[in-house]
Formats: structure tokens, C-alpha cells, sequence
């Protein structure tokens, strides 16, 4: 009911006419703040010799997030970071589709040594090493290929949130259990958080129609104190949940691993990432065991090169990643990491998902294919982040067709009449 869905979008051009394109998706007010970081971080691209950059790409991530006078507006963290993954993630899909592979086989294909090599370890060393990386990988190499012929047949397995948005009528609530149960659904996550017989009420709709062997799980959006967060999941505790999502604010360790403690006995697990700002604070979260599922999002932290330190310490810690999605092009992104996780990492898709929000796919030239609530593995080349050039011409601020419909009914107010 809040966000209006959007992006700040980045075109990376070779001089031969190849492009890569990025984004990091936002809930509208503030995108044109990326954007404007993302201007500010341009000169360290443009004109750039793009061998180079893959040579050394940790080297050139880290010249992105260590640029001496825009780290001062982080570091690591906030809108400059939000910036460097549309960058690095338009890298991405410059680099498969110059390779002419989709970005999980990219990565699945890359020996141990290549994968690691693009991935800063600064920070992060006291909890992994890069010679320990090396070896997980290697150790991974084993049933890499049945893997990957299981995943090109079988798919990816997804979790569905579309049933349970706060403010949804029982009515609402009962047509979507039904018809997600359908589309072959097992997981059902549900919001919760500003009202709790409304959450009990939805709650109750839910089990009633997915069943006791389902799962389901809750998420609450960061809206609670630590306290007030037990005391709330303990009363939904009869609904048999799998995990609370974001319970408390997204930078508290501590106060998630209360919660944790808390709700062990219950069965009920703590998960949290989406808004977890870079690879320290994942660290602190998972060395000390204060999630149980690791929650990783394709556009928040520095883009591909981060996010694989981020997997690579879950799998040496034995925590689970199950990446959020949703927005925009979040899911086009994220299948593509827990697919090489699952080929050439954890080995496992045994109570691991992605989230699938079924929105906003209709705008990229390769959007996600859902079969039997499980993401078909991608074959095009690149990252699935490339927009139809139908949907920029009409979508684009505030330039877009579609946007001048709105300032001509006056949804909204032209910015370019503020001059």
C-alpha cells in the first residue's frame, strides 16, 4: 500500500555497441538520490578499459566503495552502497553476456580461484580467509554437473508472499491460499506486525486452507522493539511458523539473537538480510548465530562480488540463504545466486527458497519463468536485468509516457515545474 516500485537504472556501453545493465530497486522517494550517487561514482567507470576490470574486479569493487571522499557518505553502506551494486551488477551482466552465459553458469563455471578472486576479503578474514574459500569451492566440485542438470530440469524451489499483505479481507486472503496452492506452492509467508488479532485472523485463514504440512512463515517488517517482538510471535506461535522475518530493527545483532534465544523452544526460526548494509554486519549476524536463515538481497549490498563473501561465510558457518525478492527485477537477479549457491557451493536446495513476488516481470526482455512454484533456471545470457525498451520510454522519471499521463491527472507533480 506504500511503495511506488522503482529503480535506479544503469547502462554500462562498450565502445563495440555491447551493454550491461544494472539496477538497485527503491520504493520511489529517494531514487533520484542513487541516481545522483550513481553519477558521482561514474568517473571511476567511464573509460575504463573493461579486460582490466575483470582482471582484478575485487580490486575495482573495492576503487567503487573506497573512493576517499564518497566512502565519508557511507562507507559500505546507505545510498552510496545502493549505488555501487547497480554499477557492479550492471558489470555482471556485461560480463556473461560477453561470455555469452547466463550470470549462474558464469559463476559455476568459474575454477575456485577465479570466483574468489573477486571478492574483497577486507573485513571479513577473521571469519573466512580467501585459502578457505578456495577449498569450500573446491570441496563443492564434486556432483557439480549432475547438479546442474537437475537444475535445468527441475528448477529452483520458490516461497509465495503474495498472500498474506497487511490489509488483505479474509475473502482476499482465502482466493489466493487457493490459488497459490494450486500453482504448486508449499511455503506461504504472511505480514504481520501492526495488529495482532488481524495477524491471528490471517493467520487462521491461512492454516485453515494450506494445512498443517505446509509451511508458513511471518514477516514483520523491522516494526517491533525486542521485547515486544517475543511477547508478539510467541501469541502466533499456534500457527506452527517456520521463521519471523525481520523482526526488530536490521542492524540490531543482539537484539536478534534475544529473539533468537527466545524463541528456540518454539521451534520458530529468525531471519533477516534484505536490509543488512554490507558483508560486517552479515558477518556479526552469522558468527554469532543470531539468524537461522540468511536473507541476502541482489541490490542492496556492493552487488555479485559481495554477496558470494556473504554465502561463502553462511556455508562455512551452517547458516541457510534463502535470498528476498520481490520489487523490481529483485527476482530476476537473486535466482541467479542461489542457483550457482546450490551447483557449486551448498550442494542443497533442502529447506532453502526464493522469495517470488508476481509483479513487474512483464517489464524485462527475460523475466523470470515460474513452473510448479519452482524458477526455471535462466539460459539467456546475462543477468535477466535488461528493461524492454517499451517500458524505459514509458516508465522513465520524469520523462516517461506514462509519467505525464500522471502530472497531466494530477497524481503527481512535475518536478521539472520546480525550476
Amino acid at each position: 500500500r506504500d511503495p511506488d516500485f522503482s529503480c535506479a537504472y544503469v547502462t554500462i556501453r562498450l565502445a563495440s555497441g555491447t551493454t550491461g545493465n544494472g539496477f538497485t530497486f527503491t520504493c520511489g522517494r529517494g531514487n533520484e538520490i542513487v541516481v545522483a550517487a550513481i553519477k558521482s561514482l561514474s568517473f571511476l567507470v567511464v573509460g575504463a578499459t573493461v579486460v582490466d576490470i575483470y582482471k582484478d574486479f575485487a580490486a575495482f569493487s573495492r576503487s567503487l566503495t573506497n573512493e576517499t571522499q564518497l566512502r565519508w557518505l557511507g562507507p559500505e553502506k546507505g545510498v552510496t552502497h545502493l549505488a555501487t551494486a547497480a554499477i557492479l551488477n550492471a558489470l555482471w551482466d556485461l560480463w556473461a553476456k560477453l561470455l555469452k552465459k547466463p550470470v549462474w553458469r558464469l559463476l559455476a563455471d568459474l575454477t575456485p580461484e577465479q570466483l574468489v578472486s573477486v571478492i574483497d576479503f577486507r573485513y571479513i578474514s577473521d571469519v573466512i580467509t580467501k585459502e578457505e574459500a578456495i577449498e569450500i569451492l573446491r570441496q563443492s566440485q564434486t556432483g557439480k554437473e549432475q547438479r546442474i542438470q537437475t537444475l535445468l530440469t527441475g528448477g529452483y524451489p520458490a516461497y509465495t508472499t503474495q498472500v498474506g499483505w497487511l490489509g488483505y479481507t479474509e475473502e482476499t486472503v482465502t482466493r489466493l491460499c487457493h490459488e497459490y496452492l494450486a500453482l504448486g506452492y508449499t511455503h506461504f509467508k504472511v505480514k504481520v506486525g501492526q495488529n495482532i488479532e488481524d495477524d491471528i485472523r490471517r493467520l487462521r485463514t491461512v492454516r485453515k486452507i494450506v494445512g498443517q504440512d505446509n509451511i508458513v512463515s511471518i514477516d514483520a517488517n523491522q516494526v517491533w522493539d525486542v521485547n515486544q517482538a517475543i511477547e508478539w510471535v510467541k501469541r502466533l506461535a499456534e500457527f506452527k511458523l517456520l521463521w519471523i522475518e525481520e523482526p526488530t530493527s536490521p542492524d540490531d545483532v543482539l537484539g536478534h539473537l534475544a529473539i533468537s534465544n527466545a524463541l528456540k523452544p518454539l521451534g520458530i526460526g529468525v531471519a533477516t538480510g534484505e536490509m543488512c548494509c554490507n558483508r560486517v554486519l552479515f558477518k556479526q549476524f552469522l558468527q554469532s548465530n543470531a539468524i537461522q536463515y540468511c536473507q541476502i538481497d541482489s541490490a542492496r549490498i556492493g552487488g555479485v562480488n559481495e554477496i558470494l563473501s556473504v554465502y561463502l561465510m553462511a556455508k562455512k558457518l551452517g547458516i541457510k540463504v534463502c535470498p528476498h525478492a520481490g520489487g523490481v527485477g529483485l527476482c530476476e537477479m537473486v535466482q541467479h545466486l542461489q542457483m550457482w549457491d546450490y551447483v557449486a557451493l551448498s550442494g542443497d536446495k533442502e529447506g532453502r527458497w526464493v522469495e517470488y513476488v508476481d509483479q513487474q516481470h512483464e517489464h524485462f526482455v527475460n523475466p523470470v519463468v515460474i513452473k510448479n512454484a519452482h524458477y526455471q533456471a535462466p539460459l539467456a545470457p546475462g543477468y535477466n536485468t535488461t528493461f524492454k525498451p517499451g517500458s524505459l520510454a514509458a516508465y522513465e522519471y520524469p520523462n516517461g509516457s506514462e509519467w505525464q499521463n500522471m502530472f497531466a491527472k494530477g497524481l503527481f507533480k512535475d518536478p521539472r515545474l520546480n525550476s
